[in-house]
């Protein structure tokens, strides 16, 4: 069925059953977000999460625009991302040891500034246990089948079957015609796609804890400095960034949840799990080293002494340096999300490319049909790399910005002190696109043209970008130097 962009509504029953068999093998944004669409678009969906249940715990993140344009399939999900999101928020910006840099301002206004059409914003700031409770409500409603405890060891896939499988820490085997996984940086798949199988330590995590905004009433000082803005509507959430050497912070303050996130050094507690806690005290014993003469706010630290316990997540970061391999030599095992590419929390991109993604493909499945499945996930392949990997580079340039502030700028232009939200990013519909250029990309391959030579594709990226492989080690090292960061040619604003 060609994509029609008449902005109607095509949900579940739209597209004819493709008798594609889809295993996924997660349950984050990326593998939910695969098995709605997938489930839309006719294929056949089963799920495998290592853990108990899906966990719903966290805090907040940016969601792009992008990533949100296919919801229009899915009314009953717009409704409510329309309900939990922040329209009437607001932002204000300190430098990190509590000097006021930017008075508050609405981020409609902001957007604005930045001449943004404020009524179509770049994205939204999301809470990530409401957003996952809006999937796993869908997810529900579908009758789409979870298998909890499977934790997959092994990727395979036979070519001469067509078929492509896991294997658990239980001897437990599964197969598919084809392998979503969305099992995140540590992905096993990667020793069968041939990437790099070991994603690397940055060296950098996040504190992050989210709590019940009635634990700040225990002093009256904090919860008037961390109070909601008076507005239109009454009292509104704010945004505030905290911007200092090498580190940043954001608090939220909504009516029922305070929220604070901080990025710093590694301390030697750090894991990638929601469910790994510390104590306060740790953070407050370690946030001041790196940081200069000056020390954090101690309106901040008071904060951290009011979240209570067994809440402050000190969740580690880690990297993948850009490689197109993302699909297995057969191409029926296929990595989407932070399987395939990791993201800064600075970029605000990760969310919204893993979602991206699973659109991406479902589509590209879909299209091909049930005999073209390898063609398919080549093509979404070749759609999605320079894309993400553009997507990766301008994180890293955003966090040179939060951590490396020019005040001097900023008092001039406040501008200076936001981080890039290009149009090429949130502008983008990875459906639409899909559906647009497949041929194209296919008519490529079958003429052996390199992807990053294809001239004949519209790009999803900056206009004008010509694509060169970097590594994350040279950027570091960079910046460890001094050196801005070049993102390329090409107009990436």
């Amino acid at each position: 069925m060609p994509f029609i962009d008449d902005g109607e509504s095509r949900p579940v029953g739209s597209y004819p059953n493709s008798g594609i068999d889809v295993l996924i093998v997660g349950t984050g944004l990326a593998g939910l977000t695969a098995a709605i669409e997938c489930v839309r678009k006719g294929h056949n969906v089963r799920v495998l999460e290592r853990n108990d249940d899906i966990n719903t715990a966290g805090d907040m993140y940016f969601m792009g625009l992008s990533a949100t344009k296919f919801f229009k399939h899915w009314p009953e999900m717009a409704k409510e991302f329309d309900e939990i999101s922040l329209h009437n928020c607001w932002i204000e910006t300190f430098k990190h040891d509590g000097d006021q840099m930017i008075t508050p301002l609405k981020v409609s206004d902001r957007l604005r500034d930045a001449g943004l059409d404020p009524d179509t914003p770049p994205g939204t700031f999301q809470m990530r246990p409401l957003v996952y409770k809006m999937y796993v409500r869908q997810v529900e409603k579908l009758g789409v089948k979870i298998q909890f405890g499977k934790r997959v060891v092994e990727y395979w896939e036979d070519e001469s079957r067509g078929k492509a499988g896991v294997v658990t820490d239980k001897g437990e085997r599964y197969e598919a015609d084809v392998v979503i996984a969305a099992d995140g940086v540590g992905s096993k798949s990667q020793k069968l796609v041939g990437g790099q199988v070991r994603a690397m330590k940055s060296g950098r995590a996040m504190w992050r804890a989210a709590f019940p905004i009635h634990h700040v009433d225990k002093n009256p000082e904090v919860k008037e400095f961390f109070k909601m803005i008076k507005g239109e509507s009454g009292e509104e959430p704010i945004v505030r960034t905290w911007l200092g050497p090498g580190t940043y912070a954001m608090t939220l303050t909504r009516p029922d949840t305070m929220i604070w996130v901080m990025n710093h050094d590694v301390t030697g507690s750090e894991k990638e799990s929601w469910n790994h806690t510390i104590d306060a005290q740790e953070v407050l014993d370690n946030m001041d080293k790196g940081v200069g003469p000056k020390p954090w706010a101690p309106m901040f630290k008071e904060l951290i002494k009011l979240t209570p316990p067994n809440t402050i997540v000190n969740f580690e970061l880690f990297w993948r340096n850009p490689q197109p391999k993302w699909a297995s030599p057969g191409a029926r095992v296929i990595n989407i999300g932070d399987a395939a590419h990791s993201f800064l929390p600075a970029s605000g991109n990760g969310a919204t490319q893993a979602i991206e993604d699973a659109i991406s493909l479902a589509s590209c499945l879909q299209i091909g049909g049930k005999e073209n499945i390898p063609q398919s996930v080549r093509a979404h392949v070749r759609m999605r790399f320079i894309r993400n990997a553009c997507a990766q580079k301008l994180g890293f340039s955003n966090a040179e910005l939060l951590q490396d502030t020019n005040w001097t700028k900023v008092k001039l232009d406040p501008r200076v002190a936001q981080p890039k939200l290009p149009s090429w990013v949130w502008g983008h519909d990875p459906e639409k696109y899909a559906y647009e250029v497949y041929d194209r990309v296919v008519e490529s391959m079958r003429r052996g043209v390199p992807f990053d030579e294809d001239d004949s594709i519209p790009p999803n990226y900056p206009a004008g970008y010509k694509y060169e492989p970097w590594s994350i080690e040279d950027i570091m090292e960079d910046m460890k130097n001094g050196k801005s960061i070049e993102l390329g040619s090409g107009n990436w604003d």
